[in-house]
């Protein structure tokens, strides 16, 4: 995958806010009053939706991020305000317009199925004061942005005249607009750098039915004319996303189980604008948003995928190299806090590694079996020299660290330089510490900052030392 983690851009959305409510429940009867079923509600969640699920994407990602809407004088308003002062996203642009309702859309779900969905909102177009506010505020601030995406929900936001005016100014600073389009009618949306339709949203705008690779590339080449995009992009679903920009081409979709789409657009939208907006070209950000889709259709409800996420998910697709698997010590912390969060538990064990053989592989695949994620803390070049003396390393830093991330044992090999892996342990913070088998009764670092000590046997006839020496006797 691209490298995107030390990226943050700053990126604005604009479009209709809502807030997405789940009922969580179990259902085991049908009501006595009548045909429906009865749903005992055991939790809820309040996430924010439409324009607000593309802003969490951002978060997840890591971008910055600030938002234009227009909210109403309601309670709703308050709660998502709320919500995106708990993301750490100013409110300082949201326009509120009196009598206007802020979408809010309750789904009942009950053994992971959807059961019902009310909605309590305003869909009529905001007013021309409004827009006036909007614009105005967007042509003060454009500037210092890397990026803009407009997510229309079809909710009275991003307007004909307002979509036209912010695209246009967006394009005097040399800024991309990137759209997830609503309706019928795409003349709204011309000249921005590229749309998100999904099949049967383009089917309808072009009046085309895609059913082939002859129809797809006429609509898609269509959509690039009359909306006078930078590329066209269509949305596949499981077969992935067509772009066209003078050459059409598909990038197959990574998702492994689909759970729930709901807010796979949003995604969609916003890793394609984080990709763009990190200075990538067009198909190294479709493949990064394909492989962020993947991530969240695996979820329920309106979901994000954060990088870490992402990369988990390639590995787990064989489609990462090694390197991508050796951290250093600060990606390593940001890392570990993100999988805590995600409920993993953290394995560590540390070591050389020289000359890698049955042994050690053995030693890390039971390592691994104890938790989640296996961080592997290796000795570099100068510490191995330090402990084992100056005719080692056999196989430089690099070499070992690389050849270790390959192995499906390891998640994350960090490269360390003290004498002891006490201060990666430390930024670590592991659940389960490991060590060999001939630790047993003595002092382990790091063994005061781990919940839990395992050692492990090693496989008897089986040591670097022995290869060496093996080694030197055929000489």
């Amino acid at each position: 995958m691209i490298d995107l983690l030390s990226k943050s851009p700053k990126l604005l959305v604009i479009g209709d806010l809502m807030i997405d409510l789940y009922l969580w429940g179990s259902c085991e009867r049908i009501s006595p009053e009548a045909p429906v079923q009865v749903v005992n509600v055991e939790s809820e969640s309040t996430v924010l939706g439409g324009a607000g699920n593309v802003i969490n994407n951002l978060k997840s990602l890591g971008a910055q991020v600030d938002v234009i809407s227009v909210v109403g004088d309601c309670e709703i308003s308050d709660e998502l305000k709320g919500l995106l002062n708990y993301i750490e996203v100013d409110t300082q642009y949201l326009i509120t317009q009196a009598g206007r309702i802020t979408s809010k859309k309750s789904r009942i779900i009950a053994s992971q199925q959807q059961v019902i969905r009310y909605d309590r909102e305003s869909t009529d177009e905001i007013t021309i004061e409004s827009q006036s506010m909007i614009l105005n505020t967007f042509k003060k601030i454009i500037a210092g942005y890397d990026g803009v995406l407009l997510s229309d929900y079809g909710k009275g936001v991003l307007t004909n005249e307002l979509t036209q005016s912010l695209i246009n100014v967006a394009n005097e600073n040399n800024k991309k607009v990137l759209v997830d389009p609503k309706g019928l009618d795409y003349s709204k949306y011309k000249s921005a750098y590229l749309l998100t339709p999904n099949k049967k949203e383009a089917s309808e705008a072009t009046k085309i039915d895609i059913k082939d690779e002859s129809s797809l590339a006429q609509a898609i080449t269509q959509l690039k004319i009359e909306c006078d995009l930078d590329v066209s992009l269509i949305t596949l679903s499981e077969q992935g996303v067509a772009i066209y920009d003078g050459e059409l081409r598909t990038h197959p979709t990574v998702a492994r189980e689909v759970f729930d789409v709901t807010g796979a657009g949003d995604t969609v939208l916003a890793s394609l604008g984080f990709a763009l907006a990190c200075e990538y070209g067009i198909d190294d950000a479709v493949e990064f948003s394909n492989l962020a889709a993947g991530v969240v259709v695996g979820k329920i409800g309106s979901a994000t995928a954060t990088l870490n996420e992402i990369i988990e998910y390639e590995s787990s697709l064989n489609k990462s190299t090694s390197d991508e698997h050796i951290k250093t010590f600060d990606e390593i912390k940001n890392l570990t806090t993100d999988l805590k969060n995600r409920g993993k538990k953290i394995v560590f064990t540390n070591g050389c590694f020289d000359l890698l053989h049955a042994g050690h592989v053995r030693y890390l695949e039971v390592a691994k079996s104890f938790g989640d994620i296996l961080i592997l803390g290796l000795n570099s070049d100068r510490s191995v020299t330090a402990l084992k003396g100056e005719s080692r390393p056999i196989n430089t830093q690099k070499d070992r660290a690389y050849i270790l991330a390959a192995l499906e044992a390891v998640d994350y090999v960090v490269i360390f330089d003290e004498d002891t892996p006490y201060n990666l342990i430390k930024v670590v913070k592991p659940h389960i510490l490991v060590k060999g088998g001939d630790y047993e009764g003595k002092e382990v670092v790091g063994q005061d900052i781990a919940h839990e000590l395992k050692l492990v046997q090693f496989v008897d006839g089986k040591s670097t030392t022995q290869t060496i020496e093996k080694i030197q006797k055929s000489n």
